[in-house]
């Protein structure tokens, strides 16, 4: 039997499906990754990425801030790709599937999926840091140097930066999904940035499926390894 075989009928089987995605899961989207050649990190800018979405950062000089995040951080007006859109399939046909994504774009629920854990927070979502109104990721993208609310507070893009802590009750949500999944899918990520990608380690089943194009840190756990592009991979599911 096939890998792909293999995967197909592990998925027929099970109910209970977590799916763990990173970067590579939206690069078939059109929104560049951070880590590969020609990725975020490996761009020239005045400060090296990292620092410049650290909270210090954003706390020291918002306005660069702002200027490097509409410009390399808001990937509005993509679309879901064919990965996000089986996901939502499945659970339409009744399966008990939840996403824990480390992106920030919305793709999974824009494709249809209910059960999104997003780890690193949304773009989709800005708060004031004053008075805490909601204000959507337009307002941000469109307002000129730092965006403002009515009170005069800055709001703030709902997204976990550097020296900021993954929020509690969201981490709690994808640990329990793991602990109970009959089936872990680990997909499009290099699983070398922590904590989120400590969370594999609470599978206790099974069927854990790793995709990613690169060898992974955990290829010598998952009971299922396939190095290729996702797309090729869910396009046969």
């Amino acid at each position: 039997m096939s890998k792909i075989q293999t995967l197909r009928k592990w998925v027929e089987e099970s109910r209970k499906i977590v799916f763990f995605g990173g970067a590579g899961v939206s690069t078939e989207s059109g929104i560049p990754d951070f880590r590969s050649v020609d990725g975020l990190y490996n761009q020239r800018f005045d400060y090296p990425p990292e620092q410049i979405i650290s909270r210090s950062f954003y706390e020291r000089d918002p306005e660069y801030f702002f200027r490097f995040y509409r410009e390399k951080m808001m990937p509005l007006g993509f679309q879901p790709n064919i990965t996000h859109l089986k996901l939502a399939q499945w659970e339409q046909m009744g399966k008990d599937v939840t996403v824990v994504t480390q992106n920030i774009d919305g793709l999974h629920q824009k494709a249809g999926s209910k059960k999104v854990c997003e780890l690193h927070g949304s773009v989709l979502r800005n708060y004031c840091a004053r008075c805490g109104k909601f204000y959507d990721a337009w307002f941000v993208k469109d307002a000129p140097g730092i965006p403002r609310c009515d009170c005069g507070g800055i709001v703030k893009p709902d997204v976990v930066l550097y020296e900021e802590s993954l929020d509690p009750d969201t981490m709690e949500q994808s640990l329990q999904a793991i602990c109970d999944a009959e089936m872990l899918i680990v997909a499009g990520t290099s699983l070398t940035v922590y904590p989120a990608a400590g969370l594999v380690r609470y599978y206790r089943g099974s069927r854990m499926v790793l995709i990613n194009r690169d060898p992974t840190p955990y290829d010598g756990q998952a009971d299922l390894v396939l190095h290729e592009r996702l797309g090729a991979v869910f396009s046969q599911l």
